[in-house]
């Protein structure tokens, strides 16, 4: 714990990270919590009735982030009493109006729904904002199908311009080097040195397999690993939030213990099917990719791409779900014939040649028109629901 104390932490704050199992400093906590910092981070939450920092999260995956994060800062905060607020799609507006109305000392918020509130209240203002702090800043800020400047300006325009701000990110783009770049007021940048993208105790294999007969080869698969251990976790990350439900549909009839996560899920669906993955009541989550970034699950032995991703960073950000504060974990990609470029940008980008995982043919062919039978019955129901 000395290590936290040499960081300037306050005694209150160190002994609070020992009871919830910090015991030591991350590289990236070293790094980015200066004393200045965390002095003038953590003198102001006592004060009454003044809301000092928010978090932005994109809303993939920030609904659920948010709340983890929102329960990080109610156990590090309970000393002081700290009150926060989640602001977040699919949850009813008015309570969460009601809660603004509050002055929380902190408010956690994707950027949609916290724009959505400043255009149509004025029961709250961020004026008085000190820390304003953008997690995924990758997804934040990058532009395309999921453009949020419309939202973080009516943001921005809302805060002091006298505040600290913070980015974070796993991935460095091209995006956060040019904000580097044009920054004018020197601000402090820190990026973890390594050759690789991802930890030495991940074990990164691919399979090739024909697209016809892939979900075969993930019914093999989650069989196997059953069988040879039953208390492993699995994630199964899919392209689609139509492909992810169907093949938790399919799964299920295989009587394996699954559950979905996608965004066409209500958010209470999205909430209770986290947690029956979490507390292990489900060894089996099959999701999009909601939930590839930032969410906490330590004990995911597994995880599986049913598709190769097109971009080598959400790849990053899907096996970055196991072999974590190091465990070890293994990574299968299924790989088709029209993947073969992509895996090639994934092993640049990491530094690493994939090795090939090796399955038992046969039993693969035995199970295909069963699996693709059962595949095409849940997408029929599927459709009618």
């Amino acid at each position: 714990m000395a290590e936290f104390r040499a960081l300037g932490l306050a005694p209150w704050l160190v002994e609070q990270a020992r009871q919830v199992g910090l015991s030591r400093p991350t590289p990236v906590q070293a790094a980015c919590i200066p004393p200045e910092f965390i002095s003038q981070c953590f003198w102001c939450y006592p004060e009454p009735f003044q809301p000092c920092f928010s978090s932005l999260l994109p809303p993939i995956p920030g609904r659920e982030l948010a709340y983890q994060i929102a329960e990080q800062f109610r156990v590090l905060g309970k000393p002081l009493g700290l009150k926060d607020c989640v602001v977040v799609g699919g949850l009813d507006m008015v309570a969460q109006a009601l809660e603004l109305s509050r002055k929380p000392h902190v408010v956690i918020a994707t950027p949609g729904r916290l724009a959505d509130h400043l255009r149509s209240s004025s029961t709250f203002s961020l004026k008085k904002i000190k820390f304003l702090v953008l997690d995924e800043a990758d997804r934040l800020l990058e532009q395309g199908c999921a453009d949020f400047t419309p939202d973080l300006e009516v943001i921005l325009e809302a805060v002091p311009a006298r505040r600290q701000t913070l980015l974070f990110s796993a991935t460095l783009t091209a995006t956060l080097e040019e904000l580097r770049s044009l920054a004018k007021n020197r601000p402090f940048f820190w990026e973890a040195v390594s050759e690789v993208r991802t930890v030495d105790e991940l074990d990164q294999r691919y399979l090739l397999v024909p697209e016809a007969i892939k979900d075969a080869y993930v019914v093999h698969l989650i069989q196997t690993f059953q069988d040879e251990h039953e208390d492993w976790s699995i994630i199964i990350f899919t392209k689609t939030c139509k492909d992810c439900q169907v093949l938790n549909m399919m799964l299920r009839k295989y009587n394996f213990p699954s559950v979905a996560l996608h965004s066409m899920m209500k958010q209470r669906q999205r909430f209770a099917a986290l947690a029956k993955f979490k507390s292990s009541i489900f060894k089996i989550l099959i999701a999009t990719d909601v939930a590839a970034r930032g969410l906490d699950i330590p004990t995911v032995q597994v995880v599986i791409n049913h598709n190769t991703p097109g971009l080598p960073k959400i790849y990053i950000h899907r096996v970055g779900r196991t072999a974590r504060a190091g465990r070890k974990g293994i990574a299968i990609t299924l790989v088709t014939q029209y993947d073969i470029h992509l895996v090639h940008a994934i092993e640049e980008e990491i530094k690493l040649k994939l090795q090939e995982f090796s399955v038992e043919e046969q039993s693969v062919l035995d199970i295909v028109t069963q699996v693709n039978v059962t595949r095409r019955e849940c997408e029929i129901v599927s459709v009618r629901t």
